[in-house]
């Protein structure tokens, strides 16, 4: 009886924490989904996917059900064969309404089948994952449209994530702020974002953090000046993670955002 009391004494407090943590303004729950699309199926999948579900999100958006979606194409990589090679990035403020949301395409488009439309037959979904958005910085003289044209996410794998969620907040981000408004970096945004579900042995990751470029060569070879000082607390990060982190490059093919 004693050791049941622990238990849900422990789980209490875990959930209270879990509710400090929660900001006053909730920006809702971001789904990354994974998409293997065949060679002969690439055009094809990006023309439907920017045609018709860019709109669909784009409707969803003046709804207020969703507040951003993006389509990845992902750069180089291993196992290219095997792996996925797109990703959506969507962040929803009723995660309940994501099945409806992505049922209206017959309505808003009502002369078009479906056959043309649906992007299931031509694609796979490899996996799929539930994120709390965290933190974002960007230089302020940053322009969408001619600075966000690619993006490295960064898996990191840690003992503590929101510990690391904090360190990145606290030292992180006023430090790529600064250096990003000085010019000193060719990067021109920084975000992050802590995983929620699924967890477990096989999941090698538990919060991403994302830098965004206007070139391929400045996201593989990013530019730092060599008068920049790394603040000291990024090492209390290192001391937290597990193993080494992982990484890959995309190019952002389209954005539906209310930013």
């Amino acid at each position: 009886m004693k050791k049941t009391s622990m238990i849900i004494s422990m789980l209490l407090i875990a959930f209270t924490a879990g509710l400090a943590q929660t900001p006053a303004t909730d920006p809702g729950i971001t789904v990354y989904r994974y998409y293997k699309v065949a060679p002969n199926h690439r055009a094809e999948f990006i023309k439907r996917e920017t045609t018709y579900w860019a709109e669909v999100a784009n409707k969803a958006l003046a709804k207020g059900n969703i507040t951003f979606w993006a389509m990845l194409e992902k750069v180089g990589g291993y196992d290219m064969e095997n792996k996925s090679n797109f990703l959506f990035i969507n962040t929803y403020k009723n995660i309940d309404a994501m099945g409806e949301i992505w049922g209206g395409a017959a309505a808003a488009f009502p002369n078009v089948p479906m056959e043309k439309m649906e992007t299931g037959s031509i694609s796979t979904v490899t996996s799929m994952f539930f994120l709390h958005t965290e933190g974002w910085q960007q230089a302020a003289d940053a322009k969408a449209e001619n600075d966000f044209n690619f993006i490295r996410l960064i898996y990191h794998n840690s003992s503590n994530a929101s510990s690391v969620i904090d360190l990145e907040k606290k030292h992180w981000a006023p430090f790529i702020k600064s250096i990003m408004d000085k010019k000193q970096t060719s990067q021109r945004a920084w975000g992050n974002a802590i995983l929620i579900s699924p967890m477990g042995e096989n999941i090698r990751f538990n919060s991403v953090s994302y830098d965004l470029y206007p070139t391929l060569k400045d996201a593989l070879m990013p530019y730092w000046d060599p008068k920049i000082e790394v603040p000291q607390g990024l090492e209390e990060i290192n001391k937290l993670e597990i193993n080494r982190r992982g990484q890959a490059v995309y190019r952002i093919v389209k954005v539906v955002s209310a930013n």
